[in-house]
């Protein structure tokens, strides 16, 4: 992870936990301090959250933090759907369905006997990483890249209510590619991270992610 990619990470985490709220000014020699880097990384890690859309940077004022909107933590995850859904289509078609449906079984009986939230996130991410590898496309690995997370750590021990979600989508995606069934595996991943969407909507909700100074 580049120095950049490490403040933006710092950057969403003072924000998730309230520590960075809607409309106040990011304290960008402050956070370099924090982080034992020169002002160059933080800028570009501006840049980068302001493409995300959690920051604006104004000209000679420096950057502020947006308030986040519940339809566009709804599109972000809508659209890790489609991106993933798009991705199992194409994983389908392009490796060995035989040796990839093992893969994708044996990481869904991992997560049947997972227990720890930790273990939920790492199996989830390694049954996403297969399919994305499958997929075979450089296209596909740069739009995935591109769309971070907005929940800054690990997922399922910030977000607990997204785990039965997680238990029941996952093997729903695997029967539908065991079928062979193309528009079904799209459909049940949107409906997966569909459902997960409305968990982190709840979770800013609950932490006042969504509010300005003064409501």
């Amino acid at each position: 992870m580049s120095s950049g990619d490490q403040a933006a990470l710092f950057i969403r985490r003072l924000i998730f936990d309230g520590d960075l709220r809607p409309g106040t000014r990011v304290p960008q020699d402050e956070i370099a301090q924090t982080l034992g880097v020169s002002r160059i990384p933080v800028r570009e890690a501006l840049i980068a959250l302001e493409r995300e859309g959690w920051v604006t940077i104004e000209l000679h004022r420096g950057a502020f933090i947006n308030a986040l909107d519940e339809d566009a933590v709804r599109d972000h995850y809508e659209l890790y759907g489609l991106v993933y859904g798009f991705a199992a289509q194409r994983a389908l078609t392009r490796s060995p369905s035989s040796e990839l449906l093992e893969t994708l079984d044996g990481l869904v009986k991992e997560l049947r006997r997972a227990e720890r939230p930790e273990d939920v996130t790492r199996i989830s991410m390694r049954f996403q990483r297969a399919i994305v590898d499958a997929a075979r496309s450089n296209r596909i690995r740069v739009v995935v890249r591109a769309m971070s997370g907005l929940v800054p750590g690990d997922f399922f021990s910030l977000v607990p209510d997204a785990i039965p979600i997680e238990r029941r989508g996952l093997p729903a995606v695997l029967k539908a590619m065991r079928e062979d069934d193309h528009d079904r595996v799209a459909a049940e991943y949107l409906k997966m991270m569909r459902a997960i969407g409305e968990k982190v909507v709840d979770l800013f909700k609950a932490r006042g992610l969504f509010e300005l100074p003064g409501d």
